[in-house]
């Protein structure tokens, strides 16, 4: 790979790539901004974040900008980057926090602000994106137990309804290892418990865990307590967040610490002002209309904001979900950084993500929607807002698979959907088995009566996408059993999946990986747009039609196995899924597992995340060689027809199958 800067004014470039391929680059300069002309053979152009429109944008014309969209995204993101890479081996990224445009036709045009560096980079995708990475550094790994499963409703606003779902996990034998809680505060700091009993304070001055009064609480009477209960069980606990002080409306009961600090953000210019010296509120229209929002880009703001919510991290609490962030909608801003509004629309969400990393300690973690470019230094990051409706999980998956293309390594999405009528067993099922496989899996609800309240009839207003709810509205009990099949799965995953994750740290790589970031010569893999490698040994093709349990899949070359019937395949051609679900291990791979998988994929190995000395692998192929990492270290395994050898493997307890031709 290599990388070149293009600097300011006008030139003309002609690099050679990859296969014979060659590329003419005109950069002119113009009132509006400069443009960027690119001749070259190309049959796809990836990445600027997510795109929900579709992996392969050739023929599109891609806006990067950061945009709040609920639900049907189209052509708006909440995670966009100003980078892309061809299958013929061309990378560009445009160094700018402001809008810019790509015309991706016949020739590709750029269209950005004149002050803006361009990088050019050449290689194979892999090699491009990597170097598009390692303009800001490594991505933060984030802990183990992120790999497991994770719960959200957002109806579960009370300490009894936690503990309703913690038995709900017994009786229906479910592992979890994190639980989301979006409504568990005051809904006006957004950072002191609903129900708290507290002295306000003035002066931006931050309150312990010790002067909160829980007794007369009805909704959180024992939070430290529940924290406990969930460690206990091997489940950590993440605490939804917004960036704003809020504008509370007329109906809603007065909050004086919320008053205060608000008084305190003006005071010290904390918060985003305009030019004029007003202080910028969110316009009319937007989310969360009317509220002033935090300027990260300023220390004392950051450190009064996470002073005020450290106490958080002491009672026990795992991390946060930084929802929001996309809130800059006027360009006549001014930031302590001196950033503008036009750059901030943009890179907002990103300081907003980097300043709650920054706060959180290493065994901690982030779970956000918006971003820029860079965004792979502030995981994890999940596809925003969907409708319960088919024609969505193919649009997020073509968000996850651009993310991906943009060097995000760990993304998820809401399985089903989140907002509006239930989902079918039929498009939980899919969405379900597609999640199984993803960096992350989660399942997560909106408010009751939120923004599509349409609920199946004698739901009584329950929205929540649990296994056994959907399970309880559609009447099919056998549901759970089906569905708890793919989350025991999961877990037994964790250790491939932990593996891949500091792999994709060390070597700058995605964890899913469309099939061109590996085979950009195959005309088919280009042509793919759905289907992806989790890590190097595993292919998946998600069922994205209806009551779809076989699909057409494109097989790129070597030889593949089956993952539930271990059958073999040749690859280099297109065969019709016979699989559980279509996912093929690579030959010559292994598939690490937790031990005790060794009798069945979904054996009952429960919530444990912590350190795994009980190994199992899946040996694909004649013979193969895997390096497998985890926080015990290093252990390499080779194996052909004459047998297995493995080095490092400590005190750790390792067994194998060979998955192979007989």
């Amino acid at each position: 790979m290599e990388e070149r800067i293009m600097e300011t004014g006008p030139c003309i470039w002609e690099l050679e790539l990859r296969g014979g391929h060659k590329a003419v680059l005109q950069r002119k300069c113009g009132g509006s901004g400069d443009h960027l002309y690119i001749e070259i053979p190309y049959a796809g152009a990836y990445g600027m974040g997510e795109k929900y429109n579709g992996l392969n944008q050739k023929g599109k014309k891609a806006v990067n900008q950061v945009t709040e969209k609920f639900c049907h995204q189209g052509e708006n993101t909440y995670l966009s980057a100003p980078f892309f890479v061809t299958d013929t081996g061309l990378g560009i990224y445009v160094e700018t926090r402001e809008k810019t445009e790509f015309n991706f036709e016949a020739r590709i045009e750029c269209i950005f602000p004149s002050d803006a560096m361009v990088h050019v980079f050449t290689g194979t995708p892999s090699e491009i994106i990597a170097g598009y990475m390692k303009c800001f550094g490594p991505a933060k790994l984030p802990p183990k137990y992120s790999f497991g499963i994770w719960v959200s409703a957002n109806h579960w606003n009370t300490q009894k309804a936690v503990e309703e779902q913690l038995r709900l996990m017994d009786e229906y034998h479910f592992p979890a290892s994190v639980l989301v809680l979006e409504a568990w505060s005051d809904e006006a700091t957004f950072y002191i418990w609903n129900g708290a009993g507290y002295e306000p304070k003035e002066g931006g001055k931050a309150h312990e865990a010790k002067e909160f009064d829980f007794t007369k609480s009805s909704m959180w009477p024992d939070p430290r307590k529940m924290i406990d209960t969930l460690h206990e069980r091997g489940i950590h606990l993440v605490l939804w967040q917004i960036p704003v002080y809020k504008k509370q409306a007329a109906e809603e009961v007065s909050c004086r610490q919320l008053e205060l600090d608000k008084e305190d953000a003006l005071h010290r210019g904390l918060c985003v002002f305009r030019k004029d010296g007003s202080p910028y509120e969110i316009p009319e229209g937007f989310w969360f209309s009317g509220s002033l929002i935090p300027d990260f880009t300023n220390p004392e703001s950051k450190n009064t904001w996470f002073e005020k919510r450290r106490y958080l991290l002491d009672m026990g609490v795992d991390g946060f979900k930084t929802d929001g962030g996309e809130f800059i909608h006027e360009d006549d801003l001014v930031f302590c950084r001196q950033l503008s509004g036009a750059e901030a629309q943009n890179s907002y969400a990103q300081t907003y993500t980097e300043a709650y990393t920054e706060f959180l300690r290493k065994d901690k973690v982030l779970f956000s929607r918006a971003g820029f470019a860079g965004a792979h230094r502030t995981p994890i990051h999940w596809g925003g807002d969907q409708q319960s409706e088919n024609g969505e999980l193919y649009s997020v998956l073509q968000a996850g698979l651009s993310a991906a293309m943009t060097g995000i390594p760990f993304w998820s999405f809401d399985i089903a959907g989140f907002a509006g009528e239930l989902p079918t067993p039929d498009l939980y099922r899919r969405a379900t088995q597609f999640s199984c496989f993803a960096p992350v899996m989660q399942w997560h609800s909106e408010p009751d009566g939120g923004q599509f309240r349409d609920l199946m009839p004698g739901m009584e207003g329950n929205n929540e996408r649990s296994p056994w709810n959907i399970a309880r509205a559609w009447g099919c009990p056998e549901f759970v059993n089906e569905m708890r099949f793919w989350h025991r799965l999961r877990m037994n995953l964790l250790p491939y999946l932990y593996s891949t994750a500091i792999l994709c740290c060390r070597e700058y790589r995605p964890m899913m990986r469309p099939l061109i970031y590996e085979w950009p010569e195959d005309r088919e893999a280009v042509c793919t747009e759905d289907e992806y490698l989790l890590g190097k040994s595993l292919l998946v093709a998600p069922l994205l039609e209806e009551e779809q349990y076989k699909r057409q899949i494109w097989l790129p070359e070597g030889n593949w196995y089956g993952l539930f019937t271990h059958r073999k395949y040749e690859g280099s051609r297109h065969i019709i899924s016979e699989e559980r679900f279509p996912v093929y291990l690579r030959s010559g791979c292994a598939l690490a597992l937790k031990g005790g998988a060794r009798e069945g994929l979904a054996a009952d190995t429960g919530n444990e995340t912590g350190k795994t000395v009980d190994l199992h692998f899946m040996l694909a192929g004649n013979s193969g060689e895997e390096h497998f990492w985890d926080e015990a270290g290093e252990i390499n395994i080779c194996w052909d027809r004459q047998g297995v050898t493995i080095e490092g493997m400590g005190e750790r307890q390792i067994t194998w199958e060979k998955i192979q031709e007989t």
